[in-house]
């Protein structure tokens, strides 16, 4: 089981924060030209812009306490695991004409996506220690 210190955490969520934003700014800055390579639905790339910003405000909001809240850092990772299900949906189930980049894209976000999740699920367990010591 792997143990991730309170400052290794907020890193993780400072992580997930900035590439939140980065692509959330993608989304809605180059959606038109993004659809054309990716094969992504516009609507698909906007919705998909609100909630990756949302996410990102909440990942900043626990990254910037001293000891980030266990329920709110699990909130957050329960939320990245949800996204990398829909990524694979979205890839494999939901019969989208996705080019072979963007088949590709999708895949490694999500790939990069359940790594934060799971370091951030794995620093959520030491930040519930700390807080009943």
């Amino acid at each position: 089981m792997l143990n991730l210190s309170v400052s290794a955490l907020r890193r993780v969520l400072w992580l997930d924060a900035a590439s939140g934003l980065g692509m959330a700014v993608a989304h809605f800055g180059f959606s038109d030209l993004l659809s054309e390579w990716l094969g992504l639905p516009l609507a698909w790339l906007q919705v998909s812009g609100v909630i990756v910003c949302g996410a990102a405000l909440l990942s900043g909001a626990l990254a910037s306490r001293a000891h980030p809240p266990a329920a709110g850092v699990r909130l957050l990772a329960a939320g990245n695991f949800l996204w990398v299900a829909a990524s694979v949906w979205a890839v494999w189930g939901a019969g989208l004409a996705l080019t072979t980049l963007g088949v590709v894209w999708v895949l490694l976000q999500a790939a990069f996506v359940f790594g934060l999740a799971e370091l951030e699920w794995a620093g959520s367990r030491q930040a519930q220690r700390l807080a009943v010591a």
